[in-house]
């Protein structure tokens, strides 16, 4: 693979200036009691404390780096003109170094929390070295891990490693530390031996060692399994089978294990504050799990967080998320502490009421759904604490198939970063024409999406499964007709297999495309639209409902063209999940016809291009394309059928020549940066629990960091 040359270097650069905004949550705290503030602070503690689990999650080198920009504010106590001055550097390499420390801290690491490439410092090597020569405890922290200022900046001759993913294909991964050539092979097959030992993988990492054989890091706050025995019984070393046959793979516990039991301890504090027995109960859980590493543990904990109905402060802790592991199982680091808006939380609650009659308006038969929609809680609510490499607008967990099937799941929507915006943010690819309504809708229809998204998109689905050997949760001698080949089912599946083991790397993408259609399908019902506040109910795309309907269709189209910023043309590979299947979605509203959407161009550098989208055939044209897109991925998922989904969505986010070369370059030129998010931090102080903000500045966010003391 040819070196990086100086144009695709530019797109690397750390953000100039990045867009930093507060995330406000001040009259929300203050309205707690005591108490409810204590359980607050707790969480939010254990979630920080969490934070160099996700910077080790990330690089080799993020860690060290963290320590560096902590130790330089530290040294200078916040005076970076002062330190400026003493290092020697100019104005510009000062206002540059402090973006790239603010983009970093905002995603938690150098590479993006949103996109998984890595951005470096716009200020010359010279920068940091000179910071280095004034700061000896900044020093300190780069020799201590043996961390290069090299490290900061570009793999110029490694181009595959800006990006994260499977070592094996020349990227960067952590999830499998010390092991440059296992391949994702060896890495799938683990994987199916841990099913088999019904070994949970979120809260582990792999670790191939010289011999051949492997390691899985199990995060926990002991040394050693726990007494009892582990999650697999009391062996520590299994003999691997198939063509790993002659190797062992043995469970090595203590991965973070400072960290985690910390952890622990915040957990355990929190409880002492928790406001019923199924808090206190969850945060037992909590506790056992990150002490002991058992999954079993943190999955009863989930359990018993379903069945939190309503809490004042809404809270889920631990290893969540599987986007940035590239083969798509394992966990990064996150906490959420949040406070419940109750008059937005309202209108969710219509929409949980409604669920039942608008499961039927989706395009599948009764056979490719649950047999009885569990209705779940669904908040709006205003986040104190997110910690981990990027904050989402909306969550729907747990993630574990089981606890949703048979229990339930519960969707949030996160209100204070729905509507956290920088002044006079830049709108690429609108039409001038559609400006101001876009500007006027675009929260409301984003709302609306999120809601439906979460709760319609990720709440629906049956995967059809053959529970244990010999039974299942269908007709086996009568299997469910296809709908889109009109023949039986032959796929399903089997006992110990999951929607991500089988569906496997692309198995995170595919699912938020299948949500995002969800959304883009039943916001054309003007019955949904009625609960949001927008309209009777009564079919008019002129109306403020057609308005906030059609500026959600813009935002989509929009989102689909800025996605290829995310697609790296070397690798030709797509770095962010959400972006590859809003991708897809143009290219669906793009293939439907009868001019419903069209990239608007005169220019051939296309630089003036816009989205062209035709309002008056969103509910025709446009609905009838996204439903015969959504069958296909619902039916694939369902029936297991991974040959057929990959086929489709391999076809639905290919970047063409076109995309790749002409559309890209415009794309980057207009980029605009994604938002970092400035927290509170909870302080105790005289037996008391106080709240303190942060200025949204680059210093600001610093500070923030600098007093979390993590």
């Amino acid at each position: 693979m040819h070196a990086i040359d100086e144009a695709s270097l530019s797109q690397y650069l750390a953000d100039a200036p990045p867009t930093i905004v507060p995330l406000a949550i001040k009259p929300h705290f203050e309205a707690l009691t005591d108490q409810q503030k204590f359980y607050a602070h707790n969480i939010s503690r254990a979630a920080f404390l969490g934070s160099r689990i996700v910077l080790r999650q990330v690089s080799p080198e993020s860690e060290a780096i963290f320590d560096f920009i902590i130790s330089l504010h530290k040294s200078c106590n916040g005076n970076w003109s002062k330190l400026q001055h003493d290092a020697g550097i100019s104005d510009q390499a000062r206002k540059e170094f402090l973006n790239y420390a603010t983009q970093f801290l905002g995603n938690l690491g150098n590479y993006k929390g949103f996109g998984d490439s890595k951005f470096i410092p716009r200020c010359p090597p010279e920068t940091i070295e000179a910071l280095v020569s004034a700061v000896p405890s900044a020093k300190e922290a780069l020799e201590k891990s043996k961390t290069p200022i090299a490290a900061f900046y570009a793999t110029i001759e490694e181009p595959a490693k800006m990006h994260l993913g499977f070592p094996d294909k020349g990227h960067l991964s952590t999830y499998y530390p010390d092991s440059p050539d296992i391949t994702q092979d060896e890495i799938e097959q683990v994987s199916a031996f841990m099913a088999e030992k019904k070994l949970l993988p979120e809260n582990t990492r792999l670790r191939k060692t010289k011999d051949g054989s492997y390691q899985l890091l199990i995060a926990s706050g002991l040394g050693k399994p726990p007494l009892e025995g582990g999650d697999a019984g009391p062996e520590t070393v299994f003999n691997l089978t198939g063509s790993l046959s002659g190797k062992t793979l043995e469970l090595v516990f203590g991965d973070y294990i400072e960290e985690m039991a910390k952890i622990a301890l915040h957990i355990k504090k929190a409880g002492l504050s928790a406001a019923n027995d199924t808090q206190k109960q969850m945060m037992d859980h909590y506790a056992k799990s990150f002490g002991s590493g058992s999954l079993n543990e943190f999955k009863e904990s989930q359990k018993l967080w379903v069945k939190d109905i309503g809490p004042m402060v809404e809270t889920n802790i631990g290893f969540i998320e599987t986007y940035r592991d590239p083969a798509n199982v394992r966990g990064e680091w996150e906490g959420l502490v949040a406070m419940v808006n109750k008059e937005r939380t309202e209108a969710f609650q219509k929409l949980v009421e409604a669920a039942p009659g608008m499961i039927t308006k989706l395009p599948w038969s009764s056979d490719f759904e649950k047999d009885k929609f569990s209705a779940p809680d669904f908040t709006s609510l205003e986040v104190l604490t997110f910690n981990g490499s990027g904050i989402p607008a909306g969550i729907n967990i747990p993630n574990y198939d089981d606890i949703r099937q048979n229990i339930g799941f519960k969707n949030v929507s996160l209100g204070n970063v729905l509507s956290a915006k920088a002044p006079n943010e830049p709108i690429p690819f609108i039409h001038p024409r559609d400006l101001e309504l876009y500007k006027a809708n675009r929260d409301q229809a984003f709302e609306v999406q999120v809601g439906i998204h979460e709760l319609l998109g990720h709440g629906t689905g049956k995967l059809l499964q053959e529970t244990s050997p010999g039974k299942f949760n269908f007709d086996n001698s009568n299997p469910p007709i296809s709908p889109i080949t009109n023949k039986p089912i032959t796929t399903y599946y089997k006992p110990g297999q999951t929607w991500s083991s089988v569906f496997g790397g692309f198995s995170a993408s595919y699912e938020e495309c299948r949500a995002e259609c969800v959304a883009m399908a039943l916001s054309c019902d003007f019955s949904i639209l009625q609960i949001f506040g927008l309209g009777d109910g009564t079919i008019d795309i002129n109306n403020k409902a057609g308005d906030v309907l059609y500026a959600g269709y813009l935002s989509m189209a929009r989102a689909g063209v800025a996605a290829v910023e995310f697609w790296d043309p070397k690798t030709r590979k797509w770095g962010q999940a959400h972006m590859q299947a809003r991708f897809s979605i143009l290219k669906t509203f793009l293939d439907a016809g009868e001019d419903f959407a069209v990239l608007d161009y005169t220019k051939d550098d296309l630089s003036d291009l816009t989205i062209k989208l035709d309002r008056q055939k969103i509910l025709t044209v446009g609905r009838k394309a996204v439903e015969a897109y959504l069958q296909k991925l619902h039916v694939y998922k369902s029936a297991a059928d991974y040959e057929a989904g990959k086929k489709l969505y391999e076809e639905m986010t290919d970047v063409d020549e076109w995309w790749a070369t002409k559309l890209r370059k415009e794309v980057l030129r207009r980029k605009t940066p994604r938002k970092v998010f400035v927290q509170a931090n909870t302080v105790e102080e005289d037996g008391k629990v106080r709240l303190k903000e942060y200025e949204p500045t680059c210093e600001g966010m610093i500070l923030s960091w600098a007093e979390r003391d993590v």
